[in-house]
């Protein structure tokens, strides 16, 4: 057994380092950055200053201490290299086991319990939610937020809202509605559970001028005692739902809103069910789809670009894309398409904010696909850039981290780039790695534009070379 885990690991070192030797052919910019303890979440927020040749964004990130010290959510300020700044050569030259100079804290929020999703309001991205070990959804103001240090023994951050609903712990399912300042939640009571911020204040900061959750939770009167986190209690201003829907049969594992709507929504859990919901149609399923997958689901999104379109990743190692207009009440509905390029369970999907064909995939084999829906049966797919035992649709693959990835996020502020963390505790012994890298562009751009720019480089090089 331990002669199997060697060769295993000697696998794992052989892979990264072939991928390391291509990082810089593959790749227009690549930060890698060493964590101390693992994060399960990672997700940008607002740009916040803009230079010549980086700008500077938020990016928040969780800690999963082993109890030495206090969980934390922690608010770092990343600079994004702009496209085609980078030289290939410095962008290969990191050390894996340092921090990297892109990346550096802003501040840090004591964390009751273990920060297992975090996910910021579309309207606001100051204003975040996080999952715990618990029934309850904390809502964060993280620029009102003290800044603080996290030592044993420190008192919890308090929550600017709490969300209460769920009878039992809801760990990782969790959304925030593109429409309306409206949160969605599932967890291991089978339920999906929908609150409306506004319930709590109605001036919640989603607009220009509108104060802070913390400032204006002051002049809301009548505050409630309500647990936060793991039984820490607060006082905290709560909210309850607007409803909560049942149809699952086991726990929710992800939900997701419809893009365009603040009504309609969709959710997956172990029970290998995808379930479409419509507030106005009351709190049962509009549509059951019974075996989505072979296995237990465990994430769901819907494509902002087309929303017909609506992707699953299972404990089956597969992604599926389903379409909504073949899908019936009576839970009839096979996927369109059937994505297999991952070697164990898949713990994350994104669709690009991109491009509408195009999607991500993350997974406990430690790599990190990305996909284009298009590709699928057309035979111009060219060897050049997909091996001949590659699955249909995989046009790139992120094999830097040497452990599974457990989240990723497109940045919607630039392009094509992506933030993604592994959790490396049993590979190499350390916390975990989040990376940002922008793979290049002549990876995903049309092919005619490509060749013709290759062209004008060789014209190029032609004059460039000396004369005999």
């Amino acid at each position: 057994m331990k002669e199997r885990g060697k060769a295993g690991q000697r696998s794992v070192d052989e892979r990264y380092t072939q991928w390391k030797s291509l990082v810089p052919v593959l790749y227009d910019w690549l930060a890698n950055h060493n964590l101390v303890w693992p994060s399960l979440s990672c997700r940008w927020g607002p740009q916040v200053e803009h230079a010549t040749y980086k700008n500077r964004q938020r990016l928040y990130l969780s800690e999963q201490t082993d109890g030495s010290v206090p969980n934390t959510l922690v608010i770092a300020n990343c600079d994004v290299v702009k496209p085609r700044v980078a030289a290939a050569e410095h962008i290969s030259q990191f050390n894996e086991e340092a921090r990297s100079p892109f990346v550096k804290k802003f501040k840090t929020i004591i964390h009751p319990g273990e920060v297992n999703r975090i996910r910021e309001l579309p309207q606001n991205s100051k204003i975040v939610g996080t999952h715990t070990d618990s029934p309850d959804v904390l809502i964060w103001d993280v620029e009102a937020q003290p800044n603080r240090h996290a030592v044993l023994g420190a008192a919890p951050s308090r929550p600017d809202l709490v969300l209460t609903g769920h009878q039992e712990n809801a760990e990782f399912a969790l959304s925030m509605c593109p429409i309306e300042p409206l949160v969605l939640s599932g967890g291991k009571d089978m339920s999906v559970v929908l609150w409306s911020i506004q319930d709590h204040i109605s001036t919640l900061g989603v607009a220009s001028d509108s104060k802070s959750l913390e400032a204006s939770s002051g002049s809301s009167g009548g505050k409630q005692a309500a647990k936060a986190g793991n039984n820490k209690s607060s006082d905290s201003p709560t909210v309850a739902p607007r409803g909560v829907y049942q149809g699952h049969e086991d726990t929710v594992e992800d939900v997701q809103f419809c893009p365009t709507s603040a009504e309609e929504f969709c959710s997956v859990g172990d029970d290998s069910c995808l379930i479409l919901w419509d507030a106005r149609a009351g709190t049962s399923p509009v549509v059951k789809v019974e075996k989505a997958h072979n296995s237990d689901l465990h994430c769901v999104d819907w494509n902002p670009h087309d929303v017909n379109f609506i992707l699953t990743g299972s404990a089956d190692n597969s992604v599926r894309m389903f379409d909504r207009r073949n899908l019936s009440s009576g839970g009839i509905g096979s996927p369109v398409h059937k994505f297999e390029g991952h070697s164990a369970a898949v713990l994350c999907v994104q669709w690009s904010p991109d491009k509408a064909s195009v999607f991500g995939s993350a997974a406990e084999d430690g790599f990190l696909n990305v996909w284009d829906h298009e590709k699928v049966g057309k035979k111009k797919e060219r060897s050049v850039t997909r091996t001949t035992n590659s699955p249909p649709g995989l046009f790139f693959q992120h094999a830097g981290h040497r452990d599974k990835v457990v989240d990723f996020h497109w940045n919607a502020s630039d392009p094509w780039t992506i933030v993604s963390v592994s959790d490396d505790c049993q590979s190499t012994g350390g916390g975990g790695t989040l990376q940002i890298w922008r793979m290049s562009d002549l990876i995903y751009r049309p092919e005619e534009e490509v060749l013709e720019e290759l062209e004008k480089f060789k014209s190029h090089i032609l004059t460039c070379a000396p004369k005999t």
